[in-house]
């Protein structure tokens, strides 16, 4: 068979089912209406069919790649998908120990990179949200100003948890001075 994708209205000749028309070309497989059975969907490279008549596929189709690489895009923008980042070795394997004031009280360890996972997904939603109101029909910007204020101010409250990170992109900044 032809490396060529055929197109709807191709004739084909199938060992097992007998002619056929292409009714419909999909990604990886071909609707193909039989007389006596109806349209029945075939692999692309069966090697059951053989080209009566050669109709060229004319469709214009996203590949795998193409289609994985928008989504990747959809779901980076939109969800509140944790992105890779990393925290700097020096703290990894460590703990947080949390000592209370009070004497006969128990202290509290928690793994650092459990801590450290929470914090990235704090600044991940914040994110999330910056992206929803800067998309937000509903509010005037004056509102989506203000608000970005708000979250400008919680990004300069965290910078105290930079020190975890490996990398300084990764960092939070509050209001940058000029």
């Amino acid at each position: 068979m032809s490396e060529e994708t055929l197109g709807v209205g191709a004739q084909i000749q199938h060992t097992e089912f007998g002619k056929g028309v292409i009714v419909e070309v999909n990604l990886d497989t071909y609707s193909i209406y039989f007389h006596h059975l109806g349209a029945k969907d075939i692999n692309q490279v069966d090697s059951r069919i053989s080209v009566d008549k050669f109709v060229k596929d004319e469709s214009q189709r996203l590949s795998i790649d193409e289609v994985k690489s928008v989504l990747t895009g959809i779901l980076k923008e939109w969800s509140d998908a944790t992105e890779l980042t990393t925290f700097a070795e020096k703290w990894k394997g460590g703990s947080l120990i949390l000592k209370p004031g009070k004497e006969g009280l128990q202290s509290k360890e928690i793994p650092i990179d459990t801590f450290f996972h929470k914090i990235v997904m704090t600044r991940d939603r914040l994110r999330v949200m910056e992206q929803k109101i800067n998309s937000s029909k509903n509010l005037s910007d004056e509102e989506k100003v203000a608000l970005q204020q708000y979250i400008t101010r919680v990004y300069g409250s965290l910078t105290t948890f930079n020190v975890l990170f490996a990398e300084k992109e990764d960092h939070f900044r509050g209001s940058v001075s000029s």
